[in-house]
């Protein structure tokens, strides 16, 4: 009996480390522009730490886990500097700084900065967590790492844990299997992978149904129904506009691709 328990512990172990996985069938809807009623069909929602969760649907908790979230005071000597010694911005969002997370005391000061924001998540009773902008080492000019970034989300990772919720990784395809087998994520949380042909980068790791794709009005690669059409694609694949308005909105729009067969 004892042989039988620790082959089972040893077999469930990669489980118990990715936390709680996406429920079967999953279909999501990627609400950071404020939280609406789900769409039918709808069973898994992501919403902004700030927010709270959909009620009876498996909830993701969206927390900016390697820059600054817009307006958010952080204090300059755990920001990484650009040249001229301001701090770094992201390109894309000149209102959000990279962190700076190439040593271990940033790491561990900057994580104490962030835990609040897990922390509400656990507290609002959120089933797992979204960390953004883990490709910001790509942003940063050679003053961060691929290295640093996986350091970094292993104590994220780590910290979400301990609360019981289920981490995922966000986009960054260039990880491969290291998400999943070192960081300990559980699923993916990717944007326009059919557009940029990164799909499989994410399902060959985590398969279809554990990774969620949003593709943007603004910016797709052929028509929706190609997206759709895609043999690498996650089984939820969902047509958002860019500013992921509410429903009801101007500019508001949400499309699912029919479920994989």
């Amino acid at each position: 009996m004892r042989t039988v328990t620790v082959i089972l512990a040893f077999l469930l172990q990669p489980l118990l480390a990715h936390g709680q996985p996406l429920p079967a069938g999953a279909l999501a809807d990627y609400q950071l522009g404020g939280g609406y009623p789900p769409p039918a069909g709808v069973t898994v929602v992501v919403r902004d730490s700030t927010d709270q969760p959909a009620p009876g649907s498996f909830n993701i908790c969206y927390v900016n886990g390697f820059q600054t979230q817009p307006g958010v005071d952080w204090p300059a000597d755990l920001l990484v500097p650009a040249p001229a010694g301001a701090p770094l911005a992201d390109p894309g969002w000149p209102d959000e700084f990279l962190l700076d997370i190439s040593t271990t005391e940033n790491r561990a000061a900057n994580l104490a900065l962030i835990m609040p924001a897990i922390s509400a998540c656990a507290d609002k009773g959120f089933d797992a967590i979204e960390f953004d902008n883990l490709d910001s080492y790509t942003r940063a000019e050679g003053r961060l790492s691929l290295e640093d970034a996986l350091s970094f989300a292993s104590l994220l990772v780590g910290a979400a844990r301990d609360l019981g919720l289920a981490s995922g990784q966000k986009n960054t395809p260039e990880l491969g299997s290291r998400g999943r087998d070192e960081v300990g994520f559980g699923f993916a949380v990717v944007e326009e992978c059919h557009r940029w042909r990164e799909c499989s980068a994410y399902t060959d790791i985590y398969g279809a149904g554990q990774v969620l794709g949003i593709e943007y009005t603004d910016d797709l690669r052929g028509s929706f129904t190609d997206a759709c059409a895609d043999p690498d694609r996650p089984e939820s694949l969902i047509l958002r506009d860019r500013k992921l308005a509410p429903a009801g909105a101007a500019g508001h729009v949400f499309r699912a691709c029919a479920p994989l067969r």
